[in-house]
């Protein structure tokens, strides 16, 4: 591109720049020249410091702050011949200059290398977005298998209890909702939606006989059954990935209590996990809506009472305070989520 406020020479250095090939547009003026840059990406500015609307220097500061424009070459060109507005043109972002009379010589060989310079730098640019996009896409395949082995993993919960599976569903989309309404980082959110999951795989442990008991345990398979969040831990305790080790964490402390009543260790406050703590009001809901072997299911207005109120046996004191309003705040998006996936 060619940016001269006199006609005469945008026609001589088009002249001159079609005799060596290259295809030319211009611009008369400086806020022309930023706006047909912008437009047309040229790969090379001939850029006259002397103009009246804006002259050369503001033009190529504002050039090569925009991203758009940033990496093209920009040769001053001027008619001053001291050395101050040399090192001005240079500094404000300029790569080279010539003087006027234009030596046609020496036009050819700058132009001739910035354009290479160019070149490689669009080759680095598009080289780098090809790694980019090559590493977006292997991460992509890899946590997809890691999905994959996941759910793998979890459907053997399912060969036991076909309403197991569908819980192990809706807590991905339960956890990731409270990570939303508790504003925690975008890593945080997508390693629950994967980890929780796998929070009830010890119960693949756990004989049929009490896993699928119809009514109550006595306490020896209250005992067994509670056994079920340190097999889990153990299953996935030496796993390395961030999924991994967060759902050994969930699995291991997600019956937790914030009052210490919880098991396995009576963990109290702080100390359980924010994970977990969680996973533990979410797991309840959706023990609570659902049917089990040992009781039929409870409609939603119901279950968040009982969370929120009490019964006797859930009690608001089991759950983390901030957890607690999350839920309260977001208990119709538990609702429809489960009314969404209650068959998937």
């Amino acid at each position: 591109m060619v940016v001269d406020d006199q006609a005469h020479n945008v026609k001589l250095l088009e002249t001159l720049l079609h005799a060596e090939g290259y295809a030319t547009i211009s611009a008369r003026t400086g806020s022309e020249a930023l706006a047909v840059a912008a437009a047309n990406k040229p790969d090379l500015i001939l850029l006259d410091i002397m103009m009246p609307d804006m002259d050369g220097f503001d033009t190529v500061a504002r050039l090569k702050a925009d991203p758009r424009t940033r990496p093209v070459p920009v040769i001053m060109i001027t008619a001053l011949d001291d050395r101050a507005s040399k090192l001005r043109a240079l500094e404000a972002g300029a790569e080279e200059f010539l003087s006027k009379p234009i030596d046609h010589a020496d036009l050819r060989v700058r132009v001739r290398n910035l354009l290479r310079l160019k070149e490689y730098g669009d080759f680095l640019a598009n080289y780098n977005r090809i790694l980019e996009e090559e590493v977006r896409q292997r991460t992509a395949q890899i946590e997809e298998a890691y999905r994959d082995t996941v759910f793998t993993l979890v459907r053997a919960s399912e060969h036991k209890d076909e309403e197991t599976g569908h819980h192990i569903r809706r807590i991905s989309y339960y956890c990731k909702e409270m990570a939303e309404a508790m504003d925690l980082p975008t890593d945080f959110r997508s390693a629950i939606y994967h980890a929780s999951p796998m929070h009830d795989i010890g119960k693949i442990g756990i004989a049929d006989h009490v896993l699928l008991k119809p009514g109550g345990f006595t306490p020896r398979e209250w005992v067994i059954m509670r056994t079920h969040c340190t097999l889990g831990a153990s299953i996935l305790g030496k796993g390395t990935s961030p999924y991994i080790r967060m759902g050994a964490e969930i699995a291991l402390n997600h019956h937790e209590r914030w009052d210490g009543s919880g098991y396995p260790n009576g963990l109290k406050g702080e100390a359980i996990p924010l994970a977990a703590r969680i996973m533990q009001i979410c797991d309840i809901y959706d023990a609570l809506r659902s049917k089990r072997p040992y009781k039929p299911p409870i409609d939603h207005a119901r279950a968040v009472e009982i969370i929120t109120q009490g019964d006797g046996r859930v009690e608001p004191g089991h759950f983390d305070p901030e957890v607690l309003a999350c839920f309260a705040a977001r208990a119709d998006r538990f609702a429809a989520i489960y009314d969404q996936h209650v068959y998937d």
